[in-house]
């Protein structure tokens, strides 16, 4: 039982809306599009959430295990303690974890891509070496600062528009690419999965600035850098309003707003508490978004 609680606080469970709610909110607009539904199709939705989730605890043990390889993560850290560094778990099996998921995230994607076609290929395939390459090179997407980007694609919109595609296949359909509003709904999640990002780089910018790591806030600075989240906040009911119009989806900017008013009151390890609040933000958008549809 020990084993399972720790490796339940390595996977960081509380990140896991991010891959999760963009496909919840691409299962219902699939839902409002094609008005019909099979159980081949609740079948595709399964395997959808699963690959997600596995693709995203995949995301997190690279990130920790490189993190910790480059000495970013350290004993005592402000964040969410992080195992290698607090010695509760070896290299060796981080790396055996990682094997593991990756074997998993695959084996759930060559079912998705026989669903979904060459499209979901080309989604899985980017969406592992983005995930690898987040950390796990010396030109590291997090740090060269433009992981907020790819989040952004792979966190919102590429989640969203992926799951109607399959939604779509598995009904026997074939999604209009002029259809806007899975990419729009996306990127409301999208942006929410930015949030997180800054918040998390905000709490972290000394440490990031000693070890090399030029995330955002290390560039251009904290007040900078809650500018540009207080932007990403005020975005996300314009694209709401853009996928749902005037619906209860618009009303994403209540919570979004106040997880911005405590991350400019937060210090140290409040920043956790607010990167626990992003993800409920992303939980709620579900819940509007379903209040629309």
């Amino acid at each position: 039982m020990k084993q399972i609680l720790l490796w339940l606080r390595i996977i960081r469970p509380q990140t896991l809306f991010a891959s999760l709610c963009p496909v919840l909110v691409g299962l219902m607009v699939a839902h409002t599009l094609i008005h019909q539904s099979s159980s081949f199709a609740h079948l595709t939705a399964v395997l959808t959430a699963s690959c997600a989730l596995a693709l995203q605890v995949l995301s997190n043990l690279i990130n920790d295990y490189y993190d910790y390889k480059r000495g970013t993560d350290k004993q005592g850290r402000v964040g969410f303690k992080r195992a290698l560094a607090e010695g509760t778990v070896t290299e060796h099996a981080m790396r055996t974890a990682c094997c593991i998921t990756l074997a998993i995230s695959l084996l759930l994607g060559a079912i998705l891509c026989w669903i979904g076609g060459w499209t979901i290929v080309a989604i899985g395939l980017t969406a592992i070496l983005f995930a690898w390459l987040y950390t796990a090179t010396p030109y590291s997407l997090s740090y060269l600062g433009i992981a907020d980007i790819f989040v952004f694609l792979y966190y919102g919109v590429v989640a969203t528009w992926g799951t109607v595609w399959l939604q779509y296949r598995a009904a026997g359909l074939t999604l209009d690419l002029s259809q806007m509003q899975p990419v729009y709904a996306g990127a409301v999640c999208g942006l929410i999965s930015m949030c997180v990002l800054f918040i998390n780089n905000i709490r972290d910018m000394d440490d990031d600035r000693l070890v090399g790591k030029r995330t955002i806030p290390v560039r251009f600075g904290g007040t900078a850098a809650l500018g540009i989240l207080g932007i990403i906040v005020m975005l996300m009911p314009v694209f709401a309003w853009l996928a749902f119009g005037l619906s209860w989806a618009v009303a994403v900017i209540i919570p979004a707003g106040l997880l911005y008013c405590n991350v400019l009151r937060a210090q140290g390890a409040q920043y956790n508490l607010c990167l626990l609040q992003a993800g409920l933000v992303n939980l709620v958008y579900v819940v509007l978004v379903w209040l629309s549809i």
